[in-house]
């Protein structure tokens, strides 16, 4: 966080320096830009892992306990060793050990074109972009034995999207507003400490559209050259994600996974979004 202040920081006084250095221009034309930051996962506080016991498809579950053992929420906080979720990465085997939150920043590069036109003040266009964006989305559920189960979503390759901006031209610089459609392959992946169960598949990759919106700021540095700082927020669909059938292994009947189906009980994150904040520095040459 303290990398991306002190490189917001630059680019803003950057920005500001140069506000009275060159004439107003024209903002018609092509343009190629690289760009570098940092994004954040969107954390979903409400986010949990769900469950079909009688895998009819439904999630939404209750995976309990054997009745001779109470019929306890296997996930609920009624004993000494209590069960529940966390919107992060597992720390431990148990609800107790916490989780790390998903906060920390990854890195955003990307190259984009593009094309401008204008009308008086105003200024509109179309972008097609490619970003490299390390972000990761985590959610764990924590059982009552105690045993920890993790999803994780990452983005497998790069982010393409394509979107249309408009903005207000004054002096050198324009404020704009951006928005437009999102592409990208998603990998999910799954980990537990329970040895006792099988589990599969642990991983699974699809394809995810979604969206992006955002502003800026880009002001020109001399005739051929400007300097950007943008906002960027993207929410890809990764329909159902990963399903992960929980199976017999070398557990027992009685095991809470298999008391509904002895074949076992699927489960899933209860969230089909990867959704992150991007922050970026754009340097572009026009044509």
């Amino acid at each position: 966080m303290r990398h991306f202040t002190l490189a917001a920081t630059v680019a803003v006084t950057a920005l500001l320096l140069g506000a009275g250095s060159v004439a107003a221009q024209d903002w018609s034309g092509p343009y190629i830009s690289l760009s570098a930051g940092g994004a954040t996962v969107n954390d979903d506080e409400d986010e949990r892992v769900v469950f079909d016991t009688n895998l009819d498809g439904g999630f939404g579950d209750t995976v309990r306990t054997p009745a001779s053992s109470g019929g306890l929420d296997a996930f609920g906080p009624s004993t000494a060793t209590p069960g529940g979720f966390c919107n992060g990465k597992a720390t431990g085997n148990n609800l107790l050990a916490g989780c790390t939150e998903d906060e920390n920043f990854g890195g955003d590069f990307a190259v984009r074109v593009g094309w401008d036109f204008q009308s008086g003040p105003w200024v509109y266009g179309i972008v097609a972009e490619a970003a490299a964006v390390d972000v990761e989305d985590f959610v764990t559920a924590f059982s009552i034995t105690p045993a920890a189960y993790q999803f994780n979503r990452d983005i497998e390759d790069m982010v393409y999207a394509a979107r249309l901006r408009g903005g207000y031209a004054f002096g050198k610089s324009l404020a704009y507003v951006t928005g437009g459609a999102a592409f990208a392959k998603v990998t999910d992946s799954y980990f537990t400490t329970n040895t006792a169960n099988s589990f599969t598949p642990l991983t699974s990759e699809q394809d995810a559209t979604g969206y992006q919106v955002g502003f800026g700021l880009e002001t020109w540095l001399n005739d051929r050259f400007t300097l950007g700082a943008e906002y960027l927020y993207t929410s890809l669909d990764t329909d159902e994600g990963l399903t992960v059938r929980t199976g017999p292994g070398t557990a027992p009947p009685t095991n809470p996974f298999l008391i509904v189906n002895p074949l076992g009980t699927d489960q899933r994150r209860s969230s089909d979004e990867l959704a992150y904040h991007g922050f970026r520095v754009s340097l572009s040459a026009r044509f």
